[in-house]
């Protein structure tokens, strides 16, 4: 008798421990919004630190290696090497058009995001710009970045920076440029029509 009721409490206990087992083997961690926001806002600060210094390593370790960025002058880069070669471009070659810039970035609001591994972020800069020409001036531009959390870390997957074509202050210089320059040539041709005059009637 003692037997019979051993193995039916045995019986009774059996699906309960494999229940309990199998619910371990498939519970997950809940994800944690908070932590991965603190991430998020490091990297953020990390990566504009590292832009108002100059120091590409220091972004690019935050870039994914498929990383798609489109810069404020509409030029597109893919990978490492390609954004690598585009700041060596702009800031530090012979030929480089940028002498200084500092980044102030805002977010609009907290990055949103999906599945708990990508994210979208997207707010403003004020951007500082001196350039090898020895103009210097201030844009507002907006921006949007992709995050995708892989090995372990947040990281920039895309993103993409504009500035407006109605206020902008290269279009003002530009726009300025052209009329001094409509002027002078005005001007120009004023005085060799007068001359021009002068010498016909003399003759």
């Amino acid at each position: 008798m003692k037997t019979v009721i051993v193995t039916l409490l045995l019986l009774l206990m059996l699906p309960c421990g494999i229940m309990a087992q199998d619910g371990e083997e498939t519970m997950e961690p809940a994800f944690d919004a908070e932590a991965a926001h603190t991430a998020l806002r490091t990297l953020r600060d990390e990566a504009i630190d590292a832009a108002n210094k100059g120091d590409i390593n220091g972004i690019l370790k935050h870039l994914h290696k498929d990383v798609v960025f489109t810069a404020m002058d509409g030029t597109v880069h893919r990978g490492h090497d390609a954004i690598k070669a585009y700041f060596d471009k702009m800031m530090t070659g012979d030929s480089r058009i940028v002498e200084s810039v500092t980044f102030k970035m805002l977010v609009d609001e907290l990055t949103i995001i999906y599945d708990e591994d990508t994210g979208i972020a997207y707010g403003s800069t004020d951007d500082s710009f001196s350039l090898t020409s020895g103009q210097a001036f201030d844009v507002q531009s907006r921006w949007s970045s992709t995050l995708v959390y892989e090995d372990g870390r947040w990281q920039v997957a895309s993103f993409h920076s504009s500035a407006s074509m109605f206020d902008n202050p290269l279009l003002d210089a530009a726009t300025n440029s052209l009329m001094w320059t409509g002027i002078i040539a005005l001007l120009i041709g004023l005085v060799i029509g007068f001359f021009g005059g002068r010498m016909t009637a003399k003759s």
